[in-house]
């Protein structure tokens, strides 16, 4: 691609998407950007949706997302995309309009995933992703004394911690055997879990929820091993599914996500790059070659910006020329007054090794390796617990050998 495209268009106004605009200008882009977002908002930051602001230490307007450059963009809010054709180079959007465009950023995101069974339409069961969601779950936790969240994540550790704060009595339900399992394994989410209820929160963990029952005076949530939970309010955060729905008839490759090569170009039905199109954020599928060429998502807010900025910079170099992206993944979350931090992909090692501290007193620096070609341990992530300091010290070194102290399961 060159600068002589006339309109690049970004579906999608979250945070990957608005890194890619403000990236375009940055490198002095002058055509139109077409901002097309189903939101009827402008961009805006979900992290505090499941703290700050149901605890009310952020408002609405305090979540607005700043720009350091002027984007002089054609805003399409509260517009879905419906369609993409790929060789005409054009998208489909409601009442039949069709719009033309020279390059395109897909940075659509993802939605919550809906657990089987759970009503789809209750004034007491929500699920958290839009500003939307946020005002509905506030209302409802408002009217509550007891909450059930459902989905041991960093969503639903973080609505609890949230519930808590407001002196609401909750109750967490999680199929794994340990909070944060996917992210922290068996023996750091075990930590955590004695943190949550350190401050109160019940756990019923390693059980799954197989029905539901409403009436006027609050929602019962059936579980597999024969409990039931009853609450006021109750609240699902079981992952998120890549929205995906408006590509359905490219005949891209949508396994979990859009696939793109090692430099977010979209890969096409031919097993080539597509010049011209990018992916980025929470919806994009790409092989980090730091760690391995196996195509991923990453779902994390550091890596939706700098996908985003990266997107940008790839689709006005074409996919001959620009060059792989391979970002150390980084995320925190603050939980009962605990910071907890982790780079690279914890999830990918095999292993896990204390570097510093004690899991037990939670002040600690643990590492995730995984065998190297020639046997030695590799370190793929590290996770920390109230230590950030000590943390900085190992993102440098994700992707090569390392020799910890007290070498544990992962």
């Amino acid at each position: 691609m060159s600068a002589a495209m006339d309109r690049i268009a970004v579906v999608g106004t979250g945070l990957a998407g608005l890194s890619a605009a403000e990236r375009l200008r940055e490198l002095g882009w002058r055509g139109e950007i077409a901002m097309i977002g189903e939101e009827p908002h402008r961009p805006y930051n979900r992290t505090p949706l499941s703290k700050q602001l149901l605890t009310g230490d952020r408002q609405p307007p305090d979540l607005a997302l700043a720009t350091y450059t002027e984007l002089d963009a054609t805003w399409r809010l509260g517009t879905r995309a419906l369609d993409l054709d790929v060789d005409q180079r054009e998208l489909l959007l409601p009442g039949g309009e069709r719009l033309p465009f020279d390059g395109l950023i897909i940075a659509s995101g993802v939605e919550p995933r809906h657990l089987p069974g759970a009503p789809l339409h209750s004034d007491r069961v929500w699920m958290l992703r839009t500003l939307a969601d946020a005002r509905n779950v506030d209302a409802a936790l408002a009217q509550a004394r007891h909450v059930a969240v459902i989905g041991g994540g960093f969503i639903g550790c973080e609505i609890a911690c949230s519930a808590r704060t407001r002196a609401l009595d909750v109750t967490l339900i999680d199929v794994s055997p340990t909070l944060l399992h996917r992210a922290l394994g068996p023996a750091l989410g075990a930590v955590v879990g004695d943190l949550h209820r350190d401050h109160g929160v019940r756990l019923h963990l390693g059980v799954g929820v197989s029905g539901w029952s409403e009436d006027k005076r609050g929602v019962t949530v059936l579980l597999d091993d024969g409990e039931q939970v009853r609450a006021d309010a109750a609240v699902v955060g079981v992952g998120t599914v890549p929205r995906i729905d408006w590509l359905w008839h490219t005949g891209l490759d949508l396994t979990d996500g859009v696939l793109c090569g090692p430099t977010t170009h979209v890969m096409g039905s031919d097993g080539y790059a597509i010049d011209g199109i990018v992916a980025a954020g929470d919806v994009a599928r790409w092989p980090n070659l730091r760690f391995d060429d196996v195509p991923r998502r990453v779902e994390h807010w550091i890596n939706a910006i700098e996908m985003g900025r990266h997107a940008a910079d790839a689709l006005l170099q074409g996919p001959q020329a620009a060059t792989p992206f391979t970002p150390v993944p980084r995320f925190w979350s603050h939980q009962h007054g605990v910071r907890i931090q982790s780079v690279g992909m914890p999830g990918l090692g095999t292993d896990m090794t204390i570097l510093d501290g004690d899991p037990a007193k939670r002040r600690t620096v643990v590492g995730y390796t995984r065998p190297g070609p020639d046997g030695a341990p590799i370190l793929v992530g590290a996770v920390a617990l109230d230590s950030p300091r000590t943390l900085l010290g190992y993102r440098d070194l994700i992707g090569y050998p390392v020799t910890g102290r007290r070498p544990a399961a992962a």
